[in-house]
């Protein structure tokens, strides 16, 4: 298990296995960026060809370690690199100290000297590290797992003693073990990961969460099918009915003394999509576990949201279901009827996200919230748009716009996309029901899914996050981010609930 500790000693005279420092470019030449000015005067006029002999450029995500040949107290120097000179900001702290913990990992001792100087960069080294630094080996042997990661971890900051750092450096180990809980359920192989299962391991996690004096106070509660369908919830039965494993709804819920503001959670927690009757390609299929990172994302917002204490009440809803085929599969053509009374036409069984987000926005609404936020791997539509590192954001417009400011404060990059008034004809162009859940068009299809959600939040503030994107990384890790689930959006939504709670 790694320690980690805040300090404002010289990343020279540090004793450690290594020592990370940052390269910024700076003209033709590549130099050390803030942080490490002590590791600069130890080389002194060795240092620059040393760089230039060694190809350093500086470049964003470059990794080069050397030896320190007792220059200074640590035996290994790790270069990571920012770019141009005016790059050095949290997201680029957050992107190079998460390619510099896994360039580490055998060392049983390292020093962070990138910059610090502020509770910001303080945070931002804190959660790269802690993120990029992430494994998920539970399917693996032992002979096959990868190296262990350091026993002790140290974060050198010049504001190390002051309590805004020491806050930060906090604050930022709660919010990456709630990240890194997101990737692990993410991560597990759907069948290990079926709507029950799901909700076992919720409430194996809640019961460590909760227990000890201290402890925050969290109520979580689970709808099973039976309790579902009495509910009305048609659009979570509708879409989980063909599966052996049942459909459930958790609804976790923080009311802390004094709460300033009332935010409601919403994240999709399909576990298995294999797009129902109207199926998935072959290739479509294998990274399709993740259809759940939405769930995973508003639970662990929430737990950090209590473990921080934030003065701000939270109900978060996670609809879980698995879609599968069977003789019991919803066909496209039938109609379902939504909590609350509202019925909808089924077009394309592969739009399944949207129906069980429906019946947990309005009773999401029934909790009467200051603000809705719901986050889902919702759109393909929303990838060919946004690439598979943005997330959209849809909704009323000033809510839009705090959940973009969120999401520049957490380091997640997030674009704002539009709702067109004629999106609401087409998702009321069903002949036979209130609402038509598809409607085959090519274009705007994301558009379209957060339009039809819309008609679930009863006029609340609102925002919708589709994550399709960024929730799930096929290729290489960069940056803080390492292959397979991210736990995208956990960081914005904590962000979002300090900054409601500050402003009230």
């Amino acid at each position: 298990m790694t320690t980690y500790t805040l300090r404002s000693a010289s990343p020279a005279k540090t004793r450690a296995d290594a020592v990370v420092v940052g390269v910024v470019q700076k003209g033709k030449d590549a130099r050390l960026a803030a942080g490490a000015e002590d590791v600069t005067a130890a080389f002194g006029r060795r240092l620059r060809p040393l760089l230039a002999n060694l190809g350093v450029t500086g470049k964003p995500g470059e990794v080069v370690k050397l030896p320190t040949q007792g220059l200074i107290g640590a035996g290994l120097l790790v270069l990571v690199g920012f770019g141009k000179q005016d790059a050095v900001d949290a997201a680029g702290v957050r992107r190079a100290a998460g390619a510099a913990a896994r360039a580490v990992a055998n060392a049983a001792s390292v020093a962070i000297a990138l910059p610090a100087d502020t509770p910001e960069l303080v945070r931002a080294v804190t959660e790269g590290w802690q993120l990029g630094g992430y494994n998920f080996t539970a399917y693996k042997s032992d002979s096959a797992s990868p190296a262990k990661n350091p026993h002790e971890v140290v974060v050198l900051s010049s504001i190390a003693r002051q309590a805004a750092a020491t806050t930060a450096f906090e604050e930022a180990q709660v919010v990456a073990a709630a990240v890194a809980q997101a990737r692990d359920w993410v991560n597990t192989p759907a069948q290990d990961l079926t709507p029950p299962l799901f909700v076992e391991s919720l409430q194996a996690f809640h019961k460590q969460v909760t227990k000890g004096r201290g402890a925050p106070k969290l109520t979580l509660t689970v709808l099973d099918e039976a309790e579902l369908a009495e509910q009305g919830c048609g659009g979570i039965i509708g879409v989980g009915q063909a599966s052996d494993a049942p459909p459930r709804l958790a609804v976790l819920r923080y009311r802390p003394r004094g709460a300033v503001a009332h935010l409601a959670l919403v994240g999709k927690g399909i576990t298995y999509d294999s797009g129902g009757l109207s199926i998935k390609p072959a290739n479509s299929m294998h990274t399709m576990k993740c259809d759940m990172a939405g769930a995973a994302a508003v639970l662990q917002a929430t737990y950090a949201i209590a473990r921080l204490g934030l003065p701000i009440s939270v109900t978060t809803f996670a609809p879980m279901a698995e879609n599968m085929v069977s003789g019991r599969s919803t066909r496209p053509g039938d109609v379902l009827t939504i909590h609350g009374g509202r019925t909808v036409e089924v077009l394309n069984t592969d739009a399944e996200g949207r129906l069980v987000l429906a019946d947990a926005l309005v009773m999401a609404t029934e909790e009467k919230p200051d603000v809705i936020l719901d986050v889902a791997t919702l759109t393909g539509h929303m990838v060919v748009a946004l690439g598979d590192r943005v997330a959209g954001v849809m909704g009323s417009e000033e809510i839009v716009q705090e959940v973009l400011a969120a999401g520049q404060v957490a380091g997640e990059p997030l674009w704002p996309m539009p709702i067109p008034e004629d999106m609401d004809e087409r998702i009321h162009s069903s002949k036979v029901a209130d609402l038509a859940q598809h409607d085959w068009t090519r274009w705007g299809g994301g558009l379209f899914a957060a339009a039809f959600l819309r008609e679930f939040t009863d006029g609340l503030p609102w925002a919708h996050l589709d994550i399709a994107g960024p929730a799930f990384n096929s290729g290489g890790p960069h940056g803080e981010v390492t292959s397979g689930g991210t736990g995208f959006a956990v960081g914005t939504l904590v962000d979002f609930a300090r900054e409601r709670a500050a402003q009230d």
